[in-house]
């Protein structure tokens, strides 16, 4: 059984250490390296943990935390309709067991609470079909590739963005 809930600053280690393997294990999935991130004291890992625009979540597996994802509401007057699911990950020995599942419904239910959001969106690695899955079961719609968004060791990879409108507030 898999449990989630939100980080907190006690979890910064342990976020820290899944967010460095992520990188590491998938660097065509995500916008920051293994490298940047490698460098990054502890006390940055913790200030993500504390942010008020949104949350990330951690997914567990017998106490050990197997995945993550982020929620984050756009800071900006003019785009605070709109939140962002970024560093979506589950270790491969968590998968299957309903983690990324179960991420998602509580990034979405967190989504739900925020005041006057629309849509949240999302990117995908072109090719990640496990992940689109996941995606399109939650209602995501896909309405762009952005191509060679992501360039690892001289290789690019496409993005495609995604979009589930949860509220359109009489707009």
């Amino acid at each position: 059984m898999v449990d989630v809930r939100v980080l907190t600053t006690p979890d910064a280690q342990n976020f820290q250490a899944i967010r460095l393997r992520a990188l590491k294990e998938h660097p065509e999935a995500f916008g920051a390296s293994y490298e940047e991130e490698a460098e990054m004291p502890l006390e940055k890992m913790t200030q993500w943990l504390q942010s008020s625009e949104g949350s990330i979540f951690g997914a567990f597996d017998e106490g050990t935390l197997v995945g993550i994802v982020s929620l984050q509401r756009s800071p900006r007057q003019k785009t605070r309709h709109r939140a962002m699911i970024n560093a979506m990950y589950v270790a491969p020995e968590a998968r299957g067991k309903g983690a990324g599942q179960a991420l998602m419904d509580a990034a979405l239910n967190d989504a739900h609470t925020f005041e006057e959001l629309d849509d949240v969106v999302l990117a995908v690695t072109v090719g990640n079909d496990a992940a689109r899955h996941l995606y399109l079961k939650a209602g995501f719609v896909p309405y762009s590739i952005d191509p060679r968004y992501i360039s690892v060791d001289n290789q690019y990879f496409d993005i495609e963005w995604m979009i589930l409108r949860i509220a359109d507030h009489g707009r």
